[in-house]
């Protein structure tokens, strides 16, 4: 199971490659992967019909109950074969549909196979939070196949349209399995859940079920949420085939399959099956009977269907069950047959429009053959599938002895009516000739676009050909279903009731369709309720409308506004509930050692100080004072492993801050003393109370023992290390450091972004690239002072001697080098880096590992940055930060996910032993490789900063003629006026 979602999240990401290098006819061998999930299934199908379908259970989240448990069974088995089936014959649709330029159709394709693995990991699992999760990407694919016309408004919000409402039944949904999952006696795993229901009549049982059967509706388009649908017609045809016939909306019908054997006969699940199938089967009929577009007819067709489909499989009775589970696979092939078939008049007419279309017949015949074909099935004529089910639904709901039964099959009959009448209207505006109108000219399609809907056709007429293999596998599962008797699936059942209604049926179908006009005039007079699309657009409208309004009033654009808001509640919150708690201070002690006081004191006055600072430079020093204070509290308190990352931290901090200050004005702005300064510093007083009554309670507070002690020795026993922080990093809490090595890696990017004015440099800038021979070049060939050669002038510097302590020093301009910081830099470089590295492979069961490595090595090549600039940076990590960042990442989840080759779980770790001789042992563990992956994160942080906020700034400063550069250059928008003054200032020696 896993090996094919993995073979179609392989080929979605493939899919943009296979399109471009075979155009269009990509999409067959694409077809390949969702079809390779149909035949898996078929060839299952004698192991399923026993009972012994294939299943697998790999533990994931234990905590939470979640596990990648799946299980084909028949109901699955019948979704897979669907979703796998229908999607392949799609894929291939799409090979002569999409015209050869067509754009983006590589990421058509991709999001078209990640969804068909979406919809099968969905119709499989076993566990419902993993249920939830497959749920949601379905919903996101569906949402970018929607909006695959991008540029179209219609499309758009169509898309948009589409998500939020099946979103919000999503997270509906989620809630119910959270209750049914957590109540006495429930469980996350399906097929345990639906053995054993929790029915124990509780409200909360009740609101669980009630939830989940509104994400149901929601993503199969019932009342009230039945108005998406038809709004995704706006897709491409071959999505509408898929996801609106076959696989998106059918989640909804299978969620309700698969809970109705444990949860049809409680009351608050019939009423709603009842209400919201049978006012979706009767509306979408009805207003399918006034549509003029083809593709809109049969949208509300198939909302119609589909409440159909859930009015039947929501019942607690087997014969009833049989019917509907027979109705979803004849519903998958004609309506999957008829949107391709529209789309072949559609690319062949030229249109859709019914009232323009006229003589196809005759002149699109083999579009005109599954047209009918499907039309049939649809409508319920024999000998096709959907007659048979159909027939199956009236046989069981005259036999029941269900009291709502009469309701149901008075719903039953009146929406078949229905379809049978839009059914006929759908085959007379596509294929007859009109009165008054002309043949429709049309163009010669490819003959590969009319294979699909001839295939989806005649399947549905063979399936109706023999019933009696559909009942054999499809009987096991609605004898799942709490009463009744089995059912049967027949093409003749004998004369009585069913055959009488099939009668009425037919008839009335008939009547509303040579009535069409006079029931389009009633329908354009009468209002059956409210139009439930103007009803979304409009609350849409009144929530951007209140959304503006809140964000004018909390929004001001005021940052110290925002901030004291948010202080203020913290402030009150804390204090209201340390006043209902009756919390009170304990025993306290001030210090251990009297030292402590005194860094204490000297972080209070630094802090001080740097609000009264006016010149941000000098602030930000004085807040480095704070920083190195709380390192020395580290050290003094026994944590040399925090004070060694603080003090890492707190250098870089400082470095960040003035590479920005570089860009920003010297001083803050000069404002007079007012009032609300004194309103500031009340808040900050009361802040800073808070805050230690906290810290001061928060041990006092304590009502269970303390883990403090235990910890060390579950730490080695648990992660194998003696440093206990790294362990807790790298393995006790490995999942939170994967996010926040995931949260590093998009700081970096999001700060690049903010610097790089169009997109990054696509490479390192080296001194070995830079041409010395052209243009202003620092001439240090005289033994006496250097000179700088510009614009065809020689001025004098001071000499630096032409020294070269590092690599790119040469391209300093004289002033900027400083021969100490040069030696300086060329003796610790590279006792940094191998510091780094004993820190990396040391810090298991010592001070140190990846994250503290990373910021050693990343102090490092800042110390060459400052040495010799942007050149020496080049020259000291000549590698792009995102190939640092992007490994990193991807050696840390990769390393996680090794175990799970092995039998193990997510990162899991493992010690290795290995005897040296007389070198003594290596003692490796596994996390070793999470830990190299941190730090591959953190130096490409460091270095993506320092070509953003650096190296980058000093370009676009050289650019700009505001900054000295770094190789001496004639800047592309100076003047020999705007170099005077930089020039004037090198002879005088001092910075410009």
């Amino acid at each position: 199971m896993l090996q094919l979602l993995a073979l179609h999240l392989l080929a979605a990401v493939a899919a943009p490659a296979i399109m471009r290098r075979f155009g269009r006819k990509g999409f067959l061998p694409l077809a390949l992967v969702p079809g390779s999930a149909a035949v898996w299934a078929v060839a299952n199908t004698g192991a399923v019909l026993d009972g012994r379908g294939p299943t697998l259970d790999v533990s994931w989240i234990p905590a939470l109950d979640m596990s990648l448990a799946f299980r084909l069974d028949v109901l699955s088995w019948l979704m897979v074969i669907l979703v796998g089936g229908v999607g392949a014959i799609v894929l291939g649709y799409c090979a002569w549909y999409f015209a050869s330029g067509a754009k983006f159709l590589g990421r058509f394709a991709g999001v078209f196979v990640a969804f068909a693995g979406a919809m099968l990991g969905l119709v499989t699992t076993d566990n419902t939070l993993v249920l939830y999760v497959f749920w949601e990407l379905t919903t996101v694919f569906s949402y970018l196949l929607i909006g695959h016309y991008f540029d179209r408004k219609g499309a758009r919000r169509a898309a948009m349209q589409a998500i939020i409402v099946t979103t919000l039944g999503g997270l509906a949904m989620l809630f119910g399995f959270l209750i049914l999952g957590e109540v006495e006696g429930g469980s996350y795993v399906i097929s345990e859940l639906i053995a054993n229901p929790p029915l124990d009549g509780s409200a909360l049982v009740t609101a669980g079920i009630v939830m989940v059967l509104v994400g149901a509706i929601s993503k199969s388009a019932l009342v009230p949420f039945h108005f998406w649908l038809p709004g995704a017609m706006a897709a491409p045809t071959p999505v509408s085939a898929y996801l609106h016939a076959a696989a998106m909306v059918k989640a909804g019908v299978y969620l309700v399959a698969r809970f109705a054997p444990g949860f049809a006969e409680v009351p608050v699940w019939q009423w709603m099956i009842l209400l919201t199938g049978g006012a979706t089967m009767i509306l979408g009929g009805y207003r399918a009977l006034r549509q003029h577009d083809l593709k809109l007819l049969l949208a509300f067709g198939t909302v119609s269907q589909l409440g159909f489909l859930i009015l039947l499989v929501g019942q607690a009775d087997r014969a009833i069950a049989l019917a509907g589970l027979a109705l979803i696979g004849a519903h998958a092939m004609f309506k999957a047959a008829l949107f391709l078939t529209v789309g072949v008049i559609d690319a062949a007419a030229g249109t859709r429009d019914l009232r323009q279309l006229s003589g196809l017949a005759k002149h699109l015949p083999w579009a005109t053959v599954p047209g009918v074909l499907a039309t049939f099935s649809m409508v319920g004529l024999p000998p096709f599938a959907g007659y048979v089910g159909k027939e199956a639904a009236l046989e069981a709901l005259v036999h029941s002895d269900d009291p709502m039964t009469f309701a149901l099959l008075v719903i039953v009959v009146i929406g078949s009516i229905l379809t049978f009448a839009y059914g006929m209207r759908f085959l007379w505006g596509a294929f007859a000739r009109k009165k008054g109108v002309e043949d429709t000219p049309v163009d010669k399609e490819a003959t590969g676009l009319y294979i699909a809907p001839n295939v989806l056709a005649f399947a549905g007429l063979v399936a109706g050909l023999f019933p009696v293999a559909g009942e054999t596998l499809l009987a096991p599962y609605a004898d799942t279903y709490p009463r009744g008797e089995p059912g049967h699936l027949t093409l003749w059942a004998g004369f009585g009731i069913p055959l009488l209604l099939t009668g009425v049926i037919i008839v009335g179908g008939v009547l509303l369709m040579l009535a069409r006009r006079g029931v389009e005039r009633v329908q354009d007079v009468v209002s059956v309720g409210p139009d439930a699309d103007r009803t979304y657009r409009g609350t849409m409208r009144r929530l951007d409308s209140m959304s503006v309004a809140v964000t004018s009033i909390t929004q001001r654009g005021s940052l110290p506004v925002y901030l004291a808001l948010i202080l203020l509640t913290t402030v009150v919150m804390i204090w209201t509930s340390a006043y209902a708690g009756g919390l009170r201070i304990g025993a306290v002690k001030p210090w251990d050692y009297p030292v402590q006081a005194g860094v204490a004191v000297v972080i209070a006055v630094a802090a001080f100080l740097t609000a009264r600072a006016r010149r941000r430079l000098k602030a930000v020093v004085l807040l480095g004072i704070t920083g190195y204070g709380v390192v020395l509290l580290f050290a003094l308190h026994g944590a040399p492993d925090l004070a060694l990352t603080q003090a890492l931290v707190e250098t870089i901090t400082l470095v960040v801050f003035i590479l920005v200050l570089r860009r920003l004005p010297a001083y803050y702005s000069n404002r007079p003393l007012k009032a609300s300064r004194w309103w500031r510093a009340i808040l900050a007083i009361m802040v800073g109370l808070t805050v230690t009554f906290v810290a001061l309670v928060i041990p006092n507070a304590r009502v269970t023992d303390t883990i403090a002690e235990l910890f060390p020795e579950e730490a080695y026993n648990y992660g194998y290390g003696r440093n206990i922080v790294n362990v807790t990093l790298v393995d006790i809490r490995a999942w939170d450091t994967m996010g926040e090595i995931s949260v590093l890696l998009v700081a970096a990017t999001g700060v690049a972004s903010l610097v790089f004015l169009r997109a990054r440099a696509g490479r390192v800038e080296r001194i070995r690239d830079h041409d010395m021979d052209r243009g202003s070049v620092w001439a240090s060939d005289s033994p006496g002072d250097d000179a700088l050669v510009r614009q065809g002038r020689t001025i004098p510097v001071r000499s630096t001697r032409n020294r070269r302590w590092i690599s790119a020093g040469v391209a300093l301009a004289p002033h900027r080098r400083s021969v100490i910081f040069e030696v300086a830099t060329r003796l610790i470089f590279h006792t940094m880096l191998v510091f780094a590295v004993y820190l990396l492979f040391a810090g298991h069961n010592s001070p140190g590992g990846g994250f503290v490595a990373g910021l050693v090595a990343g102090i490092a090549l800042t110390v060459r940055y400052l040495a010799g600039g942007r050149y020496e940076l080049g020259e000291a990590a000549p590698v792009l930060p995102g190939l640092l960042l992007g490994s990193g990442l991807f050696l840390s989840a990769g390393a996680g996910a090794v175990p799970l080759a092995f039998g193990g779980v997510v990162l899991q770790s493992v010690v290795i032993d290995i005897p040296l001789g007389y070198l003594g042992d290596v003692h490796l563990v596994t996390t070793l490789f999470f830990d190299i992956g941190v730090f591959l994160v953190v130096v490409g942080l460091m270095l993506d900063i320092l070509r953003s906020l650096g190296a980058e700034v000093d370009r676009q400063g050289e650019a700009e003629g505001r900054a000295v550069p770094d190789v001496a250059h004639d800047s592309p928008r100076s003047t020999a006026d705007d170099a005077q003054p930089l020039e004037d200032a090198l002879a005088g020696g001092g910075a410009p």
